[in-house]
């Protein structure tokens, strides 16, 4: 790493830390569910609340989604609403369930710069729970990988 990149990285953690730009806002239709710190540590295990309510990552390969191979929907773990379609999981090698296309009016995104250099962070629309990040480096027809924490998700097979 270069004297420039160091130069960068402090500059981005001095104008923009833990700083998160919103890109969308939730779709209409879906009712937004606030709940109290206390009230998510009540509803959530300590690794989902982490997730959810910290941005925090799950260790990869670790999560039994990573091999789900059953039709159904993934839904937010906090919330139920649903966010992904079995039919867009893929394996992509990372070590976090992925998904090249998310259903409709499901996330929210805003652009984080917690390693430095901007990523795009997604959101649960309905409970504004951190999910994880997409990518552009996904297979067809998006392009698009949405690497999901599994601690955040459930499963409801069809």
């Amino acid at each position: 790493m270069t004297r420039r990149h160091w130069l960068y990285g402090f500059l981005a953690s001095v104008f923009f830390p833990k700083v998160a730009t919103a890109q969308g806002k939730a779709p209409a239709g879906i009712e937004p569910l606030r709940l109290s710190d206390a009230d998510w540590k009540k509803r959530l295990t300590p690794a989902q609340y982490n997730v959810l309510r910290e941005e925090g990552t799950e260790r990869p390969f670790t999560s039994p989604f990573n091999t789900e191979k059953r039709k159904g929907r993934y839904l937010c773990v906090a919330c139920d609403l649903p966010l992904f379609s079995s039919e867009a999981k893929f394996d992509s090698g990372t070590g976090w369930p992925s998904f090249h296309t998310a259903l409709a009016g499901a996330f929210t995104t805003r652009t984080d710069y917690k390693i430095v250099f901007p990523r795009t962070e997604y959101r649960c629309a309905r409970c504004d729970g951190h999910h994880g990040h997409v990518f552009d480096d996904g297979p067809k027809p998006t392009g698009k990988r949405y690497c999901n924490n599994g601690v955040a998700l459930k499963f409801l097979e069809t």
